[in-house]
């Protein structure tokens, strides 16, 4: 049957295909608008399989905070391709699953996934949309934070993105120093807030190599644990937010800073994601 124009152009508005997929489309449903999309999805099924095994190294992260600023959010949403990932459709879809997310109180990637969008899930419009651009594209990360006050980052690039959980909020210059201190955290990679939420595992690395660099030095047998465990005094404060020292005044570490801004004003949490 003859496919008019106007009909190729509903089911572009409908589905946002590409003119060519929705005339073969239409041609192959024999005009009926709701096989035709599903053809078109599973054409975005069938595109989706194929790079199954393709890396999504670029993308964007976009983060959200609540009117009274106590929970935060943060997703990154990856594609194969820079050229892709600046696109203005792209991001503005990133947004739209962080806002189906945050109005359904998702916690999880997997529970966004299995959310409703429109007449299908979110995953199977995942599925059309690496259809219609051709890319393999994922929800990375999902975060939540909730604190007193959160504030968002997100880096320049667009591919890095921060969450700040802060209490004792009371000064006036919080959101600011909230920014200074996620900045920190894009910048220094922290591998937690304070010693104690350092994984045992790494602990246990830090003192091993400690112990093997003294060796190495020649140092006495009976002095290497001292040894690494001054090295690991070391790496806590290199390696974890509140000891490490501020960069814009490297006089004070983080944890004074806060506190020169608002008094026991601290970082309760923090999650950083990196896209690539």
């Amino acid at each position: 049957m003859a496919i008019t124009a106007q009909e190729v152009n509903k089911l572009r508005q409908m589905t946002g295909a590409g003119m060519m997929d929705c005339k073969k489309a239409l041609t192959e449903s024999e005009g009926d608008f709701e096989k035709a999309v599903d053809i078109l999805r599973k054409k975005g099924q069938k595109v989706s399989a194929s790079r199954a095994d393709r890396e999504t190294k670029e993308g964007v992260a976009v983060t959200k905070v609540t009117e009274n600023g106590a929970k935060g959010t943060l997703l990154t949403l990856t594609c194969e391709t820079d050229f892709v990932a600046k696109n203005e459709e792209f991001g503005a879809f990133a947004n739209t699953l962080l806002d189906l997310a945050v109005e359904n109180g998702a916690t999880s990637v997997e529970e966004i996934l299995a959310l409703p969008f429109e007449n299908i899930t979110v995953a199977e419009k995942i599925t059309e949309m690496t259809g219609k651009i051709g890319e393999k594209l994922e929800i990375s990360h999902y975060e939540v934070i909730s604190a007193e006050t959160v504030v968002p980052y997100i880096h320049s690039n667009g591919k890095l993105g921060v969450l700040v959980g802060l209490t004792n909020t009371s000064g006036t210059d919080v959101e600011e120093a909230g920014k200074d201190v996620a900045m920190q955290i894009a910048a220094m990679n922290p591998v937690a807030l304070d010693k104690d939420g350092v994984d045992s595992s790494v602990v246990e690395r830090e003192i091993e190599v400690g112990k093997e660099q003294a060796r190495a030095e020649g140092k006495p047998e009976e002095m290497l644990e001292k040894i690494a465990l001054g090295k690991l005094n070391k790496f806590y404060k290199e390696n974890t937010l509140l000891s490490q020292s501020f960069v814009k005044d490297n006089n004070k570490t983080i944890a004074q800073y806060l506190d020169s801004v608002s008094k026991g004003m601290t970082v309760s949490a923090f999650k950083r994601v990196s896209i690539g």
